[in-house]
């Protein structure tokens, strides 16, 4: 699918989904339960509009994404003027058999090469929020900020939060991930320099 480019806030793009229950992608958010697809419209749409530096970031998180909807669209909004060195912010539609699930994904070029990134999924359960936590998110530490609403975290996971707001006849589930500072793994590997080689002893 060809991203359609809308101007000059918005840009129509992706396909994006994400399953209910699982482990999440990094510090919890993100729940893959299929195989991983071709590389996402999200990526190519923000490829297109030139950015770089957060791209890997912004991949990593819309592969997860994807995976698992029967269809998927983007808005996308980015700085016109610095693409590149400007925020990126994403919302996503996602279509299963059964249920729409929304999400969106942001990204931050940071001074030294890093970025702040941030993903939310948002889907409603038609369960009580109760049993979703009692299914879900046993172990977890919860604050209770209102009487519907309260957050799940999980000490392993500092980065990361369930939020479950009552909507009788379902739940509102909230899964958040953030992260400051991210830098690609392959860019960190090859600005390490290489250890010195082993010298053989001199013989006396």
């Amino acid at each position: 699918m060809k991203p359609n480019i809308r101007r000059p806030l918005l840009a129509l793009v992706a396909l994006a989904a994400w399953t209910l229950t699982g482990a999440a992608f990094a510090q919890g958010v993100l729940a893959p339960q299929a195989p991983a697809v071709q590389q996402d419209t999200l990526t190519r749409a923000a490829t297109s509009v030139g950015i770089k530096r957060c791209l890997p970031a912004i991949t990593r998180l819309s592969t997860l994404t994807v995976q698992g909807s029967r269809a998927h669209d983007v808005l996308l909004d980015w700085d016109r003027a610095r693409p590149d060195n400007g925020p990126m912010f994403s919302l996503i539609g996602m279509e299963f058999p059964n249920a729409g699930v929304a999400a969106s994904i942001t990204a931050i070029p940071n001074d030294g090469g890093t970025c702040t990134v941030a993903a939310e999924r948002i889907s409603v359960a038609p369960f009580t929020c109760a049993s979703v936590a009692q299914q879900e998110l046993r172990g977890y530490k919860v604050t209770q900020l209102l009487p519907i609403y309260a957050v799940y975290t999980d000490e392993k996971e500092p980065t990361s939060s369930v939020s479950l707001i009552d909507s009788p006849p379902g739940c509102l589930v909230i899964r958040r991930y953030v992260e400051y500072g991210w830098k690609d793994p392959a860019t960190a590997a090859a600005a390490t320099p290489a250890a010195p080689a082993a010298q053989a002893p001199k013989k006396r």
